[in-house]
């Protein structure tokens, strides 16, 4: 029983640090304006799993990684259009910090393109990732803002 705990935890950790990956990514490419290619290359072939400075990175899940990184900057416009109906009119998406923009960007592609995945799980995740960024309100703001975009795109899972 505790090696089924032990490979739950070791798959859900990879998954787990396969999105705070792509977080970091999709920030670097708002920093960097480099391609979703680019980085996903730079980060597998120097960040995931290697060893730096005698420091051994944990390695992630790759392919989740990467489907996160190249599917969310391939369906950009759709992502941002529907963060953007999810804030209030005096807020915009490009107003926001670029690691904000960076989490909710890929955590809505993950809620549009994985549902091999729960909503509520997905949410559950990015506000944790959102809590390794920021101590004041973007955590709650990350739950609001995620929690409604859930309920439209996967109605199903919260219908009782």
């Amino acid at each position: 029983m505790t090696q089924k705990s032990e490979k739950r935890g070791d798959k859900h950790s990879r998954r787990t640090l396969a999105r705070l990956n792509a977080v970091q990514a999709f920030y670097q490419m708002g920093m960097e304006k480099c391609s979703a290619a680019e980085v996903v290359e730079q980060f597998l072939s120097h960040r995931i799993g290697a060893e730096i400075d005698g420091d051994q990175f944990k390695d992630s899940d790759k392919n989740l990684f990467r489907d996160l990184v190249i599917g969310a900057d391939e369906r950009l416009e759709e992502i941002d259009a529907q963060i953007q109906s999810m804030l209030d009119k005096d807020r915009t998406l490009d107003r926001l910090d670029l690691v904000m923009q960076a989490c909710l960007r890929i955590a809505v592609y993950e809620l549009m393109a994985r549902i091999d995945s729960k909503a509520v799980v997905l949410i559950t995740e990015y506000v944790a990732l959102a809590r390794t960024f920021f101590t004041g309100k973007e955590p709650a703001f990350v739950n609001g803002v995620l929690d409604r975009i859930a309920r439209e795109l996967r109605s199903g899972e919260f219908s009782e």
